[in-house]
């Protein structure tokens, strides 16, 4: 693998940044439609990359570009602080998209439309929206240290990575192995979830999201018998046993699995569950019974209580008149804290047993769930700006069921935070449905919110690590 660098360090632009800069860029950077099907030749975030280069131009800050292979582009940014040694923060932005179906779209997902104070797109939620916040703020921290107004003590990099949405091969994940010194920070802000407020104005917190749930992908074989599709009578074939797989994985139920600290009650309430729907969803034994009665949250909630199976890939034969003797399905299974593949295996085993045919499980890797305590520097600051944005509110620490970059940071005992702020227009359910989702779209008042809060939080997480 060959990776371009290159380091520059030059004069500011004549004109300041403020965080209504988000907007636009975000819309730039929709239009790249830097999307990853997870092949090799997908992605093309060099075209992001440059975006962002260009808007990066003039500052007195280090950039690098990194490509693990042609096209799959990096850019780190950093701006160094006026004291060696300081605690060092990153903003954590991956540059890369899912795939979406213009048929399941009202708007083009690559036309980045401002309409009606909402940018649409493939990106708006998961995650340019962030990553163009991430960029504003950045700007505007190395422009005042530029023109003297305020340098941080410690460094600021800014990381747009790739190929997060495919696992992060050409992106941190090569980062973290082949250039852990221009990203592996003390502290990390990235993705997913965090800055929702819930509740009433009286009694508000806005989420956090402190830890992700762990992964164990599987691949099911399964073999029947082949033979000409003219004559499928008493033949049980691979296509049949892989629909069979789908069915038993989908119906079958997994135990509830309820965190040991505060976390769950904490939520339940402030998405205003009360009273008796309450009491059972702290109950095990009848959260599973209760779940389809909290409504538009019950995905969520089913998510971050249960080791959760979900068949999405299945594949069987390759001619329409040939009965395939082998049926392969694809699984993502996801962890909660303290479970581990083995238990994933079990359930797999309790969900197949009795199958005709050969049923074979190939692990194709395992994640540990990770989360921080919540007790760092980082989280201090944070909870402070959200008070800031929303005067009374609380930090609400939540997991999120999906995986992201943080992760890199996690496991290498580095607070990781997935944070940003939103308006009071953005619903949970909603903002959660978004992602990968058709009609994916952010309001602008959001993203505005999102830059703003960043550049307080880089400017005022040195007084709490001096």
């Amino acid at each position: 693998m060959s990776a371009l660098s290159t380091t520059d360090a030059v004069t500011t632009r004549s004109s300041r940044a403020t965080p209504s800069d988000a907007i636009p860029l975000l819309q730039e950077l929709i239009r790249s439609a830097c999307v990853n099907d997870g092949s090799d030749g997908s992605g093309q975030e060099i075209r992001n990359v440059n975006v962002l280069r260009s808007y990066f131009e003039g500052l007195p800050v280090e950039i690098e570009i990194v490509e693990p292979l042609p096209s799959r582009a990096n850019i780190i940014a950093t701006l160094r602080g006026k004291t060696p040694g300081a605690p060092s923060l990153a903003f954590v932005g991956h540059l890369d998209v899912v795939p979406a179906d213009p048929g399941g779209w009202s708007r083009d997902p690559f036309g980045g439309e401002l309409v009606d104070g909402e940018i649409w797109g493939r990106g708006a939620v998961d995650m340019l929206n962030f990553t163009a916040a991430m960029a504003v703020a950045f700007r505007i921290v190395a422009e005042s240290a530029a023109n003297g107004t305020e340098q941080l003590d410690g460094d600021l990099v800014f990381v747009g990575s790739a190929d997060e949405e495919a696992g992060s091969r050409y992106g941190m994940g090569w980062l973290v192995a082949k250039r852990p010194d221009l990203v592996l920070t003390d502290v990390a802000i990235t993705e997913s979830g965090g800055g929702i407020p819930l509740g009433p104005p009286d009694d508000r917190q806005v989420t956090v999201t402190s830890g992700q749930k762990g992964a164990a992908s599987r691949k099911i074989r399964v073999r029947g018998e082949s033979g000409h599709g003219s004559m499928p009578y008493a033949i049980t074939s691979g296509a049949l046993l892989a629909a069979q797989v789908v069915e038993r994985l989908a119906s079958h139920r997994t135990a509830v699995t309820l965190p040991n600290d505060n976390t769950w009650p904490n939520l339940l309430r402030a998405l205003g569950i009360t009273g008796s729907l309450l009491e059972r969803l702290l109950d095990p034994a009848t959260v599973d019974d209760a779940l389809p009665e909290t409504g538009q949250y019950a995905r969520i909630l089913h998510a971050l209580s249960h080791l959760t199976i979900s068949p999405n890939v299945v594949s069987a034969g390759t001619k329409a008149n040939v009965i395939p003797g082998e049926g392969v399905v694809d699984v993502d299974i996801r962890l909660l804290p303290g479970q581990t593949g083995d238990d994933a295996d079990r359930e797999l085993a309790l969900a197949l047993d009795g199958m005709p045919g050969t049923v074979t499980i190939e692990s194709v890797h395992d994640v540990l769930a990770v989360a921080t305590n919540c007790t760092d520097a980082l989280f201090t600051t944070i909870a402070e700006v959200i008070g800031e944005f929303y005067p009374g509110a609380r930090a609400l620490p939540v997991l999120t069921p999906g995986g992201n970059d943080a992760r890199h940071y996690l496991t290498r005992d580095r607070p990781c935070y997935g944070f940003g702020l939103f308006s009071e227009a953005m619903d949970f359910a909603e903002f959660r449905r978004r992602f990968h989702g058709d009609d994916e779209r952010i309001d602008a008042k959001s993203v505005e919110m999102c830059a703003a809060g960043y550049v307080r939080i880089a400017q005022r997480l040195s007084a709490h690590t001096a």
